[in-house]
C-alpha cells in the first residue's frame, strides 16, 4: 500500500495503451505513476490518422470493445476540451464489385452498428471532397470520429495528472523491473502493480517474451496536406475500395474475395508494400492521409518516396481537394501480432502485466481493452 492507503500502481509508457491503462487504475482508486523515457509521448500513438474507428473492427467483442473505447475518448474529450470530431467515414466505390461488397456489408451489419448504403447523390451531400466522377455508391458508417492525436495524447496526461493525480515521470526510461520495483539508473520505485506498455520498444525489459510471442513491426508512412482554403471541410473521413480489404470489419462481405483477386491484378505494388488509401481532417482544416504496411522487427530508416506517390494517385481516384500541398511526410512503427491475435498480454510474474500489439488499432481499441482488462481483474 502506499502511504495514502491506496493501492499503488506503476505504468510504463506514456502512449495511449500506457494512457489508458493509467484511467482504467485511477478510476478504480489506484495511486498511478507513470514513467515514459522521452519528455512526452512522440511513437505511433502521435503519428497516425488520429481516428477512433469502429468501422474497422469485426461486429461482435472486438466492435463492442471499439464503442466502448470511443465513448471513453468522448468523456474525457468532453471533459478536458480536447478537439475532436464525431464525422462518421465513407467508403466510397466506383466499381461494381466494390459496390456489392459494402451492400454485403451492410445486409450483415446494419441491425448491429450504424451504418447505411448511399446511392452518388447522397454520397456527395454526405462531402464535398468526393469525387463524383464514376462513382456507384458509398457506404456511410456514423460511428468514427477523429481527434488531432499529435496533441491529443499529451491533452490526455494532462487531463489524467489532473483529474485523479496521476503521477508522471518524463524523461525516464525504465531499463529493469524486479518486483515490485522498477529501476531507471540509480533511482528505483515500487508498486504492487506494474504494468509496461512500451509500444514498439518491447525488447527493453522482456526480450525472451517478446522472441517468443509472435509479435512484429510494421512501419507505415503517412503524410499531411496543407489546410484547405477558406475554412473547407471534407466532413468525413473518406476510404478507397482498398481499405474494405485491409480492415477484418469487412470479412462478412461474401464477395471480399473476389474483390480482393481484382485488387492483386490490378493493384500488385499496392498489397506488396500493404497500401490502402483514407484521409481525415483536423480541426485547423489540415489533411491526414495515408498509408502503406511494411513488416518486419527492423525498418529501413528512410522513407520511400513511390509509396507516397502510390497513395496520392490512389486518392486521386475517389477524393478531390482544394490545395494538394504537402507539409509534411513521416513514418510510425507499431507492433503488431502474427498469429492473427489482436493484442499481446503477458503475466511475466505476479505483480507484471505486459499490454501490447494493438497493431493499428491503439487509437480505437485502447480505451475499451484496458478498461476490460483492469475492470475484469479488479471489480
Amino acid at each position: 500500500m502506499t502511504h495514502s492507503g491506496k493501492k499503488s500502481a506503476i505504468v510504463i509508457g506514456a502512449g495511449i495503451v500506457g494512457l489508458a491503462t493509467a484511467r482504467a487504475l485511477a478510476i478504480r482508486g489506484y495511486s498511478v505513476t507513470v514513467f515514459e523515457r522521452n519528455e512526452r509521448a512522440v511513437g505511433a500513438s502521435i503519428r497516425n490518422f488520429g481516428m477512433i474507428w469502429p468501422i474497422g473492427q469485426a461486429t461482435g467483442p472486438l466492435y463492442e470493445r471499439a464503442m466502448l473505447s470511443r465513448s471513453i475518448w468522448k468523456e474525457i474529450c468532453t471533459e478536458a476540451r480536447i478537439w475532436h470530431d464525431e464525422v462518421g467515414s465513407l467508403h466510397l466505390a466506383y466499381h461494381n464489385d466494390e459496390l456489392q461488397a459494402i451492400t454485403e456489408y451492410v445486409d450483415a451489419n446494419r441491425q448491429y452498428r450504424d451504418c447505411t448504403l448511399l446511392n452518388p447523390k447522397q454520397a456527395l451531400q454526405k462531402s464535398p471532397a468526393v469525387n463524383p466522377d464514376s462513382l456507384k455508391g458509398a457506404l456511410w458508417s456514423g460511428d468514427e470520429m477523429i481527434v488531432e492525436s499529435r496533441v491529443a495524447v499529451g491533452q490526455v496526461a494532462k487531463y489524467l495528472a489532473e483529474k485523479y493525480d496521476v503521477s508522471f515521470h518524463w524523461n525516464t526510461a525504465i531499463s529493469r523491473i524486479v518486483y515490485p520495483s522498477v529501476m531507471s539508473g540509480n533511482n528505483s520505485w515500487e508498486a504492487e502493480e506494474i504494468f509496461v506498455c512500451t509500444g514498439a520498444d518491447f525488447e527493453t525489459l522482456y526480450p525472451e517474451f517478446f522472441s517468443e510471442s509472435g509479435i512484429t513491426k510494421c512501419k507505415l508512412q503517412m503524410m499531411r496536406l496543407v489546410s484547405q482554403p477558406e475554412d473547407w471541410r471534407i466532413g468525413p473521413s473518406l476510404c478507397g475500395g482498398l481499405s474494405m480489404i485491409h480492415y477484418p470489419g469487412f470479412q462478412s462481405a461474401k464477395s471480399l474475395p473476389a474483390l480482393r483477386k481484382r485488387y492483386e491484378e490490378q493493384y500488385p505494388d499496392y498489397l506488396s508494400w500493404g497500401i490502402h488509401v483514407m484521409v481525415s481532417q483536423n480541426g485547423g482544416g489540415e489533411l491526414t492521409i495515408g498509408d502503406s504496411h511494411e513488416y518486419g522487427l527492423v525498418h529501413d530508416p528512410f522513407d520511400k518516396e513511390f509509396i507516397n506517390t502510390l497513395i496520392t494517385s490512389y486518392l486521386r481516384t475517389f477524393a478531390s481537394f482544394k490545395d494538394w500541398k504537402m507539409i509534411q511526410s513521416w513514418h510510425g512503427i507499431y507492433p503488431k501480432m502474427t498469429n492473427g491475435q489482436t493484442e499481446l498480454v503477458l503475466h511475466p510474474e505476479a505483480g507484471i502485466t505486459i499490454i501490447n500489439g494493438l497493431g493499428g488499432n491503439g487509437m480505437t481499441l485502447s480505451f475499451g481493452l484496458c478498461e476490460q482488462l483492469i475492470s475484469a481483474r479488479f471489480d
